[in-house]
This record gives structure tokens, sequence and C-alpha cells, in this order.
């Protein structure tokens, strides 16, 4: 472990380009669980062992996980029987190094911010090793391995990093849940039919759902040749038409209307569907 990373204060400078990391915001992390353990809670959602840069920290970060999820208590105490009794952090041991954590812990209340950050990190971090992997890969590729599916690979790799790189999943207080309930229902009483979602155009079918959900995945299902296709791309045109932008504060457009449409088919072409749509609209037979 290098000693430098870990000394509080110390500052040098790296004779090498160090991965993205904040070992400062590590040990505030940690110096809060270890004071108050319903910091933990508070990142718990989104922030493994594995997002810690420092391996000191990660081992720390999940014993004090694993006590406080069996309902113990954390402290520089309990954790001190799961830490290695004979390494070193500078002149200290690591029984002094963690007492030390949670004697210069400030606060709880950016424990949040610290967790986010520290996330941040580790995507960044995961970022630049795929990035090597795909330049590695290109210089050096596997015969059996193709162009087309070393692109392939580095797209499943990067939506997967894109995925799994987000902290907004988790609980959601009651106070935001109703503040978002609340917006909704004036964004309903603002949009022309009064529905809480998009209408789809549909009367009856608005009626029973309340227009289309952001949260919503509806699957539409039915055997062939009973107008699953027919309903999708009227749904999506009558979305498409009602489509009336507004301008935000900040500059930016938000639909106050309708929206705008991506329509996906593995069956049709794209001038299959147009013409479909103009038929549909038109009532004029396609084969016509």
């Amino acid at each position: 472990m290098a000693e430098a990373a870990l000394k509080f204060g110390a500052a040098e400078t790296p004779l090498y380009r160090e991965a993205p990391n904040n070992i400062e915001a590590e040990q505030a992390l940690l110096g809060a669980i270890l004071v108050n353990n319903d910091a933990f809670y508070r990142v718990s959602d989104f922030l493994k062992p594995a997002h810690f840069y420092e391996p000191l920290h990660r081992r720390i970060f999940e014993v004090a996980s694993e006590l406080i999820r069996m309902g113990k208590i954390a402290t520089p105490i309990t954790l001190k029987t799961f830490l290695p009794a004979d390494e070193k952090v500078g002149d200290m041991t690591v029984a002094q190094y963690v007492v030390r954590l949670a004697v210069e812990a400030v606060t709880v209340v950016n424990a949040t911010d610290y967790g986010r950050a520290i996330y941040d990190l580790a995507t960044r971090r995961a970022l630049i090793t795929v990035g090597e992997d795909m330049v590695n890969i290109a210089y050096d590729a596997p015969v059996d391995m193709s162009p087309s599916e070393q692109i392939e690979d580095a797209e499943r790799r990067l939506f997967e990093l894109a995925e799994t790189g987000r902290y907004d999943g988790g609980f959601e207080s009651f106070n935001d849940a109703v503040k978002t309930a609340v917006d909704m229902a004036n964004a309903a009483y603002m949009r022309d039919g009064h529905l809480s979602g998009i209408s789809t155009g549909l009367r009856d079918l608005d009626r029973r759902m309340g227009g289309l959900q952001p949260s919503d995945l509806i699957v539409l299902a039915g055997r062939p040749g009973m107008g699953k296709t027919s309903l999708a791309t009227n749904i999506a045109f009558n979305i498409a038409e009602a489509y009336v932008p507004a301008q935000q504060a900040d500059g930016t457009f938000k639909a106050a209307n309708g929206g705008v449409v991506g329509f996906f088919s593995l069956e049709m072409s794209s001038e299959q569907l147009a013409t479909r749509i103009i038929s549909e609209q038109t009532e004029i037979s396609s084969s016509k």
C-alpha cells in the first residue's frame, strides 16, 4: 500500500498518470459511517466495496456493511477483529488508521455526496479499462474476432457500464413521491384532455389508462392479422401529430402536449411503415 496515498493531507506529484480517485472522499465517507452507522444507508443502494479505489478502504467498507446489515454496530473496535493486524498504513497500524478515520470525521450530512463522488470515479475507471481493452484488442485482435465483433463487444460493455453506472435507483422519500404526484396532476390539468400521461388519441383507451406514462412498459399482444401494428402506428401518429413543444426556463424544450416518437420494426421497412400510416390517415388501401 502506498504510504503517500493514505497520509492525511499528503500531496505528492505522481510519476505516472494515476487512475481517477479521491482518497479524501473515501476517508470522509468511511469516517462518517464509523461515527454514525445511519450514514451507511444513505449510500448502500448504489455504493459497493469494489467502487473504492484504495484496497484497504474496500475491506473496511465491506466489513462495516456486513456488520450493519447483520444489525450490529460498526465502530473501530468492532472492525478491528476483521482487519489485518500486521499491515501498516504509513507509521500506523490498520487499527490505528481506522480510529483516525472516525476521529477526523466531520459530518454525516455529506455522506451521499461523498458516495456519489466515489461511485462516479469508479465508473470513470471502468470506462478507462473498457477503452484500453478496445485499443489493445484492435492492435492485437484474435484471429477469430472480426472488427464488427469487436465493435459489438465494445458496445455491449459500454451499455453495461451505462446501466450499472447509475445511482438514481433505490428508495425514494415520500416527500419526493408526493411532489412528483402533484407535478403530474398539474401537468394533467394543463394538458389537453386532462390526462396525467400522453394521450394515445383513442378516447376509450385514454379513459382506462390515463394516457401513456413514462414508467410504463406496455405489451400489445395478439394473433397475426389482429391489427397490432395498425394500432401501434395509429397511436404513434396521434402522439407525433399532437406534439407541441414548450420552452423551459433553462432554454430547453419539453413536450407540452403529445411527444416525439421513435418507431422500431423488425418486419417492416421505413417505407412500408410510411405507406401504412398514409393509408390509414387517408383511408385509401395501400394496395391501390
